[in-house]
This record gives structure tokens, sequence and C-alpha cells, in this order.
């Protein structure tokens, strides 16, 4: 459980976040939503430990995250996945080298182990057949895949390998910032039934930053939305849809 309470934050005269009370219940995926600059992507980054907050919380599994020492905040990001906005693959590295790449930080050097995880977490976002229907027909697309460059990938497979990288180790914890942002509908639309699935299938609790309502009504047990710093609505996807709060119908109102 993700606990996050009174957190505030300013940069020199700007203040982002005013003092933001929330809970990201275990196992479901919370999608945070709200306008440009209302400070979602600084929310996240306090999340993983990336910002100290000015005052205020966040709690992860009884761990506050701006208290751990070096050591225990590196073994706390080991049990998080992060999904880039872009993917912000390597571009000199091939799509086996982005996705291992954590492990081999990590010190993994067996070959057999990196090579079984990659050919996991690809076929995990449906880059790969499941190799128990064809295994001659998994090992062959594996290693055509594994050696592309992000250059010769859609950008629906580049966010797939974000995602398959994310999934390296199998975290607890999945934070996705802008997932379908440059994609067209088709490709959001299958990258929010992959976020979708992965949350059931997989039982990671996800943390999802988007601009994008579609993908909230797709994906969504859990909405927040922000606004000037605050929490201005937290619920589910039913009631926010019902809300009758001017600020959450004048946002919702946009995507009509």
């Amino acid at each position: 459980m993700i606990e996050i309470t009174n957190l505030k934050k300013s940069f020199g005269e700007k203040v982002v976040l005013r003092g933001v009370t929330f809970t990201i219940p275990t196992g479901k995926a919370t999608c945070i939503i709200g306008k440009s600059g209302c400070g979602k992507s600084v929310l996240l980054k306090h999340i993983v430990g990336l910002l100290d907050g000015d005052a205020g919380t966040v709690v992860i599994d009884g761990r506050q995250v701006d208290k751990l020492s070096t050591k225990d905040l590196f073994a706390l990001r080991q049990t998080i996945g992060y999904v880039f906005q872009g993917a912000a693959l390597f571009d000199s590295l091939t799509v086996f080298e982005n996705v291992v790449i954590s492990l081999v930080e990590h010190g993994e050097r067996n070959t057999n182990v990196l090579e079984a995880e990659a050919r996991r977490v690809l076929a995990s976002v449906g880059l790969l057949p499941q190799p128990e229907a064809d295994t001659d027909a998994f090992e062959r697309e594996y290693r055509i895949l594994r050696n592309k460059k992000p250059s010769d990938l859609s950008g629906g497979m580049r966010k797939r390998v974000g995602v398959a990288r994310a999934l390296v180790g199998r975290p607890a914890y999945i934070m996705y910032d802008e997932p379908t942002t440059g994609l067209d509908p088709i490709t959001s639309q299958q990258i929010d039934d992959l976020l979708a699935t992965l949350a059931k299938t997989l039982s990671v609790t996800s943390v999802i930053i988007t601009h994008d309502m579609f993908s909230v009504y797709n994906v969504a047990d859990h909405v927040v939305m922000l606004d000037n710093g605050l929490v201005q609505f937290q619920g589910s996807v039913d009631e926010l849809r019902a809300s009758t709060d001017p600020v959450v119908q004048e946002f919702l109102a946009r995507f009509e």
C-alpha cells in the first residue's frame, strides 16, 4: 500500500503540491489525472524517491520514503518498475540489452538468467507468442526481436518493450508516466488493454499518470484527480462520471 499524507512541494516561488493526501490501494490500477502542470509527474517522483517533499510523507508498505537510507531506498526501488513517457529506450542498445539493463546494473552476469527473463517479460507484453503453443516459433521470433534496435520498432512496440523492461524482476509496483502519449487511437487502446491485463494477471499495483480519459475509463480501478496542488476527487470511474463537483465536470467536459 502507498499512503501519501499532506505532501507539499514548491520550486522556488512556484507551489506545485499544497498538501496532497490519498491512498493507492494494493493490487489495483490507480490513474492520477488533472490539467497540465497540476503536479502529477512531480507526485510520481516523490513516490519513487527522486524528490523529497517540503512537508508531509510518502509511505510504501510501512516505509517512509524520504527517511530511508541509500541502501534501503535502493532496495525499495527494486520493487518498483517505471515506464517512462515515450518508453525512453536506449537507441544504441538492442531490445534484449534494453530489457535486462537493470539486472546487469545490479550485477547479474549469468547469460541463461538474462535470456530467460527477457523471454518471460517480452512474452508477457504480447511481443512474442506463448511458448507453450509452438516452441520453435517462439524461439525463432525471440531471436529476431532480441537483436532489433528501437529504431526498428513501431511506436506501440517501443512502448511494449518499455513495459517489459519495467516487469523485469517481478516488481510489486509499476509506475506509468503518460503511457499512451504520442500513440494513435488503435495503438493506445492496445496499450490500455495490456495495462489492464497486467494489473489483473500479475496482481501488481499500477500507478498511471495520464491525461487520456479513454485510458482512465478502460484501465482504472481507482481515480485521483489533482487540481491546484490538491486532491480534487478520488474514487471509482463510475463515481468520477457521476460527480457533481464543477471542477471535475469542467475537466471531463473536455473529453466529451
